[in-house]
């Protein structure tokens, strides 16, 4: 049997609800304090209609940032531009780093929320995490001299953790550029070599 499509209102519903979660993760300081309830009435909806259609507050998150995120998995995975699989791997490694913090500045209270135990688990667990570790050990796996791949990947990744990027750009009020600077700095330090930072040519 052919699966049902969703009824119209639910389709309107599940917009309303990513719209609202949407708007108030940008404004509100401090996204742990939102509640279901909160999203539910800026959507002009029953709390019911929520956990029907997402399941709990983890799963709302989720989706939400999937949906922040699509646009830029597009250009990591087809698109012709420094982030897809055609750039070379030294090129693409600090593109693809530079473009995630980037997504964390703009996206920070969302971000903040769903690694803060928003996703319901693991940071470390999350598809998305799990889906940029791969993209990165697979470009760093093809730089000679470089061991460790995946073990590298999660070092750049924790450069990028939503908690540090709030403290730096939130707490010590860090400008985005110095920011995006000092991560290519300390990228390209960590690659350029095909060794870690400190690490002399014959250790």
């Amino acid at each position: 049997m052919a699966e049902r499509a969703p009824r119209k209102d639910a389709v309107r519903n599940r917009a309303a609800v990513l719209a609202a979660a949407d708007t108030l993760f940008a404004r509100h300081g401090s996204p742990g304090d939102l509640t279901m309830g909160d999203i539910a009435e800026a959507a002009g909806v029953g709390k019911g209609t929520l956990f029907r259609a997402f399941g709990d507050r983890a799963g709302l998150l989720r989706e939400l940032y999937a949906a922040r995120l699509q646009p830029l998995w597009e250009a990591v995975e087809s698109g012709p531009s420094p982030l897809g699989p055609g750039t070379p791997p030294r090129e693409r490694v600090p593109a693809l780093l530079d473009a995630l913090l980037c997504f964390k500045l703009d996206n920070r209270s969302l971000a903040l929320a769903l690694e803060e135990g928003g996703s319901g688990s693991s940071p470390y667990r999350a598809d998305h995490y799990e889906r940029w570790r791969e993209v990165l050990s697979a470009a760093l796996a093809e730089i000679p001299g470089l061991a460790e791949s995946d073990f590298t990947a999660h070092v750049l990744l924790a450069a990028v953790r939503a908690d540090l990027v709030e403290h730096l750009a939130g707490s010590e009020g860090v400008p985005r550029e110095s920011l995006r600077a000092r991560l290519a700095g300390f990228t390209a330090q960590l690659i350029g070599s095909g060794r870690p930072p400190g690490v002399p040519a014959d250790g």
